[in-house]
């Protein structure tokens, strides 16, 4: 006769049909509370269908990009709703736009709550690639027009950039390992946006590339530093202003890099490119990140 024991499993059953190692599920289990196991009359551990779908889900939002942390916290949340005003036949970039919207409400009424659940949604719905591209990408540029325009304040354009730079860090963590080609990504000198530099980190490293990010006002010097110490494939310097570029294109051009420099952001021009024997990426972080592994294939 069966009993109630019978419907729940041991590690070892749960592993082989997750395809996780026992060893792993229990690091998951302690750091992140992602098994929520009952006992046998014996003392043994026994998991659940709800703990075999969380697995499930981590693995899923694992291959998606995110860190071990944050696919955990996505797992163990309740289920969402579909976001509002898209229902469950919407398209794919109904489903973008609606999200992005959404996020830009949230972070315009600086809803902290709100913001990292449509992040949440979209990264467990969309590939790396799609979030950066149609979302956060767009949603930066649509926030820079409006402090242009002076619709956006200061505190909601410091709230949104501390809140996605936050998640994006997040994903970024571990980039700098790995066996593939490095970029050094580096801010010119007074340049303090960061945040394309960073989508275009994590573009690259979903394609396999070993990241060393060096962030915002980066001295040239300390670029020249990071060359020497790690023989990167491809060093990219980018500025939303030109004239940041010209105070740093002459030291740049004396790095006599070749054809491993590249300059990207708003402030590049192919006149510039040209004085430092540069690259030029003027398109979305995603796609130059496309261009560079086509460029570096054999790196």
């Amino acid at each position: 006769m069966a009993t109630e024991e019978d419907a729940y499993l041991r590690i070892g059953e749960l592993s082989r049909r997750v395809g996780v190692s026992a060893d792993l599920l229990r690091a998951w289990e302690r750091r992140y509370g992602l098994l929520q196991p009952g006992r046998s009359a014996g003392g043994f551990r026994l998991y659940s269908d709800g703990d075999e779908r969380r697995i499930r889900r981590m693995r899923e939002l694992l291959g998606r990009g995110l860190s071990a942390a944050e696919a955990a916290r996505v797992a163990l949340s309740p289920a969402e709703e579909p976001l509002s005003g898209v229902d469950q036949g919407a398209t794919g970039a109904a489903a973008l736009e609606t999200a992005t919207a959404r996020l830009a409400e949230s972070l315009d009424r600086l809803d902290e709550t709100r913001a990292h659940g449509t992040l949440d949604h979209v990264l467990a719905l969309f590939t790396l690639d799609t979030v950066l591209r149609d979302v956060l990408l767009t949603y930066l540029h649509g926030l820079g027009e409006r402090w242009e325009r002076g619709e956006a304040s200061v505190g909601q354009e410091h709230f949104a950039s501390n809140l996605l730079r936050g998640r994006l860090l997040a994903l970024a963590r571990g980039w700098g390992q790995g066996a593939g080609p490095r970029a050094v990504l580096a801010c010119a000198p007074d340049e303090l946006h960061d945040l394309p530099l960073i989508c275009l980190g994590l573009a690259l490293r979903a394609r396999g590339w070993t990241i060393t990010f060096l962030g915002s006002s980066t001295p040239v010097n300390s670029v020249a530093e990071a060359i020497r110490e790690l023989q990167p494939a491809v060093v990219v310097v980018s500025a939303a202003r030109r004239e940041l570029f010209d105070a740093a294109i002459g030291e740049l051009a004396q790095l006599k890099l070749g054809g491993q420099l590249a300059i990207a952001g708003s402030g590049a021009s192919p006149d510039l490119a040209e004085q430092a024997g540069a690259m030029l990426l003027v398109d979305d972080p995603v796609t130059e990140a496309e261009r560079l592994s086509r460029e570096f294939s054999g790196a």
